[in-house]
């Protein structure tokens, strides 16, 4: 990057004096105010953010043009201009550190000065950043709603499709797998058999309870507080403004968007965004839970369970030639480590809310966007890096399961519980099939033992 004192630089104004920009800058005077005052991480707004102030600068112009407030031409130019931000074009003129003023006008106001001078050489005449693309606006109901749109269109985008992916990709892989049966594990200690395709049932019920959770939480994404301006109170707008925007915002996108039933809250607190973060919270906690199992069966190849091989991605080690390791699934518990961490970031965020404003949005809306993207991302990778090519060792699985002796739970109501117990003691020690030590301990026949200890039967129920 070039150093500012190296740059070709123009002379801006705002209401504190003159600012030194790059010629090349499409920002202006307050953006590069933001920019000195804050090199603090170098975390910039996610696209996803950048794009939806875009959709919401076209939306707000038409919407302007509509109520007679802004002339066809400048709101045309805005439009275009915004739709060019919308479409990722000019990610590059947004280069604000994402830990700025709370309410992410430092933001807000990038945008507005970037559409101003792109709709300004569009239309050959003077756009003013605040008195036409910020018209009828407030960064305090911009940036909030920029988040709810941001959330909603990631989730439908990126999470929902991968969660889906993830969910049918386990479904298929229990059917194939549903003839083989295998030791089940309760306190990772041997317990009695179930199926592959039971145990896969489980994990698809996570992730389609996981997708009935955010499904339900986007309910209240949809709700937007654009029309509330500066406090909640709408002032210098139109009251049919906010419902205008929203319905011309999701003519636009696709999605339910309306405004708020009470945008006082959807200013001051980011209850909405919490909540969000939270159901992500719980898929990444099911992304473990099958990372984890995975990782499980697949240990060995000789001294692990190795009841499953993944398939060999890259080599595993450094100095251990032929070494290969479950990297999908660690890289995913990774990731459902970082949504866990952006949770509780969220939720201090959450807590930044003062009378009628939260002062935390710039971050709310980094991680949340962050945490949407990459658990759908991880959800798709597990699929088909991870769950899709996995081979299964048929033979190791029944010899294990053949020398189980926690299969005499099936004994039970023959011979009770305690004769039981000592039948498994005496095939620990001895090292004796289960089969073997009952025939001798019990009067039950070979062709009983046989119908009682069927592994399969054992996975059905009943008694």
């Amino acid at each position: 990057m070039i150093a500012m004192d190296e740059q070709e630089l123009r002379s801006e104004r705002d209401a504190l004096g003159e600012v030194r920009v790059p010629v090349t800058a499409l920002y202006g005077a307050q953006t590069q105010r933001a920019i000195d005052n804050f090199p603090i991480s170098g975390l910039r707004l996610p696209g996803p953010m950048i794009r939806a102030l875009g959709l919401i600068k076209g939306a707000v112009s038409e919407a302007n043009r509509r109520l007679g407030l802004l002339d066809a031409e400048r709101a045309t130019a805005i439009g275009q201009a915004a739709e060019q931000v919308e479409a990722g074009r000019y990610d590059a003129h947004f280069p604000i550190d994402i830990f700025q003023s709370g309410s992410g006008t430092s933001s807000n106001m990038n945008a507005n000065e970037v559409i101003a001078n792109l709709a300004t050489e569009l239309l050959g005449r003077k756009v003013h950043p605040n008195d036409d693309v910020n018209m009828s606006q407030s960064s305090n109901d911009v940036i909030p709603t920029a988040i709810h749109v941001s959330a909603a269109l990631t989730a439908h985008e990126w999470t929902l499709p991968g969660l889906r992916h993830l969910s049918a990709t386990i479904a298929r892989k229990g059917t194939a797998l549903d003839h083989v049966v295998k030791t089940g594990r309760t306190h990772l200690m041997d317990a009695m058999p179930i199926r592959f395709s039971q145990e896969l049932s489980g994990w698809r019920a996570q992730v389609d309870a996981d997708i009935a959770r955010l499904t339900d939480s986007l309910d209240r994404v949809y709700e937007l507080a654009i029309g509330g301006t500066a406090v909640g109170t709408g002032v210098n707008a139109p009251p049919e403004l906010g419902n205008l925007v929203a319905t011309i915002l999701a003519e636009r996108t696709g999605l339910p968007f309306v405004s708020a039933r009470n945008r006082f809250q959807h200013m001051a607190a980011q209850d909405v965004a919490v909540e969000l973060s939270g159901q992500l919270k719980v898929v990444a906690v099911t992304l473990t839970k099958v990372a984890n199992d995975l990782r499980w069966m697949n240990s060995g190849p000789v001294a692990g369970l190795a009841e499953i091989e993944l398939e060999a991605i890259q080599p595993g080690s450094s100095i251990m030639p032929g070494k290969i390791n479950p990297v999908i699934p660690e890289a995913v518990c990774m990731v459902a480590a970082q949504i866990i961490g952006n949770d509780l970031t969220i939720t201090l965020g959450g807590q930044a809310g003062n009378f009628q404003l939260n002062t935390m949005l710039p971050m709310i809306a980094y991680n949340l966007v962050q945490s949407l993207h990459i658990a759908g991302t991880a959800a798709r990778l597990l699929a088909d890096s991870a769950i899709a090519g996995f081979a299964v060792n048929e033979e190791g699985i029944r010899r294990r399961l053949g020398e189980n002796p926690i299969l005499v739970t099936a004994l039970n109501r023959e011979i009770g519980y305690d004769l039981g117990a000592k039948i498994v003691r005496a095939a620990y020690s001895q090292k004796r099939s289960l089969k073997e030590v009952a025939r001798e301990m019990t009067d039950l026949s070979s062709e009983r033992l046989d119908e009682l200890l069927d592994p399969r039967r054992l996975t059905e129920g009943g008694i």
